[in-house]
């Protein structure tokens, strides 16, 4: 299985992306052919081979006019929809913003359909992502994975003001995703290079099993005296009954995955505030929360409260415990945690497109969920019944 690994030791950006993969064969004047299918404004992509720290790599520089606009995901779509494109790299590179924009839209608290990018709406954004899109087509990727990802540290300007490194939305697109910081000060990883590995990788952790065909440096623009600021791509084969072996439950470093799990008994809370704690363990990153009614001492109704976390969340996440609740303890402990694997897959009916979850066990699909929100917002407008909606969208599901 044709494979690429994003080896992320020094973040990743949008141009990044698109420089490794020109620096892996992929021919400049065929990706910029390509991208002429979009039928935007003029604009030109100049590659260059620069040293970085020591390592031979290629630079991007996207060119076009100065814009003033903000754009709607809606104004992507239709720039995406109208081209020439071949489909599959439509519906990727629509998949990568509309990831982005859920991202933007839980920061702000807004709709989707609110939305409306700064940093990342600009041409160059757009060109980064189906370039990159087109590239993954022409080398035939079929299978992506990705390295721990180095974020980078301190603060970045952007429009609503100074942010800590990772920026919001960056964090937010990275949920789920194995990441660290050192010293090395700056944004290593934009939202552009988030958006697009958080949605074409399944496989996050270290370098999969693979033969070796070729490797490529995308240089960042930033310069550093003894860091090289690089994305590297490795291209080579898996085999496919060992990706299969892996992804029969699940992305690999989640099959029995530690986790933790911390619970607390508590008897004098009211409701309201047992569901303020809820809603803030899931901002703060917890994988499940959940309360038990139970019996305590003195014939005392009561709930346990459970949250599980990843192990770097878990201080936090006491801390919410210790401030929010009346606890005067919390009990830690160990468990494993084994999925199944899931893809987002989607769905064109007569009413438009939705995303549908799949969850997979050995290969076959064992369940498949509409995304609420989605349906939700369209059962709202079109006062066609939630469940109705429901039943023919999974009708339409077409079960490879």
């Amino acid at each position: 299985m044709k494979t690429l690994f994003f080896d992320c030791f020094a973040g990743a950006s949008g141009n990044m992306i698109l420089a490794g993969l020109v620096s892996l064969g992929v021919e400049p004047e065929k990706l910029v052919k390509e991208l002429k299918r979009l039928n935007i404004s003029d604009f030109g992509i100049e590659f260059s081979q620069v040293n970085r720290a020591g390592i031979a790599s290629i630079h991007a520089r996207t060119k076009f006019p100065e814009e003033k606009k903000h754009r709607h995901l809606s104004d992507i779509e239709k720039i995406i929809v109208n081209s020439e494109l071949a489909d599959k790299i439509k519906q990727r590179a629509f998949a990568i913003f509309e990831n982005l924009a859920r991202a933007e839209a839980k920061v702000h608290g807004m709709g989707v359909e609110k939305v409306h990018f700064h940093e990342v709406g600009a041409m160059d954004a757009i060109l980064d992502v189906v370039g990159a899109c087109i590239g993954f087509e022409i080398l035939e990727i079929e299978h992506f994975a990705c390295s721990k990802i180095h974020v980078g540290s301190g603060f970045v300007q952007m429009e609503h003001g100074n942010f800590p490194v990772p920026p919001p939305a960056v964090t937010e697109l990275l949920t789920g995703v194995p990441v660290y910081s050192t010293e090395v000060t700056g944004e290593l990883i934009t939202p552009t290079g988030a958006a697009i590995i958080s949605t074409v990788c399944r496989d996050f952790g270290y370098l999969p099993e693979m033969s070796v065909e070729k490797t490529g440096y995308g240089a960042g623009t930033r310069e550093y005296a003894d860091f090289p600021n690089v994305l590297r791509l490795i291209m080579g084969k898996v085999e496919e009954e060992k990706t299969e072996k892996e992804n029969q439950r699940g992305f690999p470093e989640k099959i029995d995955s530690k986790l933790q799990l911390l619970e607390t008994n508590i008897d004098d809370l009211t409701p309201q505030i047992l569901g303020f704690v809820m809603d803030r363990a899931f901002e703060l990153g917890a994988l499940d929360c959940w309360f038990t009614p139970i019996q305590m001492k003195k014939n005392r109704p009561a709930t346990l409260i459970s949250i599980l976390c990843e192990n770097e969340k878990k201080e936090e996440l006491m801390n919410l415990l210790y401030t929010e609740t009346s606890t005067l303890g919390i009990r830690l402990s160990e468990v494993k945690r084994d999925c199944l694997e899931r893809e987002i897959r989607r769905v064109q009916t007569e009413f438009g497109e939705f995303d549908v979850k799949l969850a997979k066990f050995n290969g076959k699909i064992v369940n498949a969920k509409p995304e609420y929100d989605q349906i939700r917002d369209f059962a709202v407008k079109s006062k066609i019944p939630l469940r109705e909606l429901e039943q023919k969208i999974l009708k339409d599901l077409k079960i490879n």
